[in-house]
């Protein structure tokens, strides 16, 4: 069966910066709908007329992907009020930032915690891979017709690799795209 719109494809991937680092690789198959909401569109793309058994190279810029880095995402917050168990590295979610930080944060957007300082906390709402051209090596592990459950819910259920912009829209109104 070839990849088409509403099917269901398991893929493998290895996922590298532009100088090779590996940033992800996933050795057992993850199924993702086309034509919903699992994929970034330049992958349903590349997919489309493939069938299991084929492999592709992908060279993904920043504005197809995660993003370009935006700092009007990055918030000074004062240390205190976070837990004291809070670490570098854990997530956020902007409506559920404590209250007395900057009223400016927007609530929709998801944080990582950057940095920790004595005083302050930085927190990013950008993408992790915001602002980084990758290069995703894909193998096509199977293809099968999507259920309707899964066509009405627009997913899998995985989506992990649909990962929009942790934030569509800057404060000033802008968007990031």
């Amino acid at each position: 069966m070839e990849i088409s719109e509403q099917c269901v494809v398991a893929l493998t991937w290895t996922l590298k910066d532009t100088l090779g680092e590996e940033l992800d690789v996933l050795d057992d198959p993850v199924e993702f709908l086309i034509g919903g909401q699992d994929l970034l569109p330049v992958i349903e793309e590349a997919l489309m007329g493939h069938a299991a058994g084929s492999t592709l190279q992908l060279q993904i810029e920043p504005e197809q992907g995660f993003g370009d880095f935006n700092d009007q995402l990055l918030f000074l917050e004062p240390r205190e009020l976070f837990p004291p168990e809070l670490e570098v590295g854990q997530t956020i979610e902007g409506f559920a930032l404590p209250e007395g930080c900057n009223p400016d944060a927007p609530k929709d957007a998801l944080y990582s915690v950057s940095e920790i300082y004595p005083e302050h906390v930085v927190l990013d709402g950008n993408h992790p891979l915001a602002g980084i051209a990758i290069r995703l090596s894909l193998r096509v592990e199977g293809v099968r017709e999507a259920t309707e459950e899964e066509i009405g819910r627009g997913s899998t259920g995985t989506g992990f690799f649909r990962v929009q912009p942790y934030h569509e829209q800057l404060p000033d109104g802008d968007t990031l795209h």
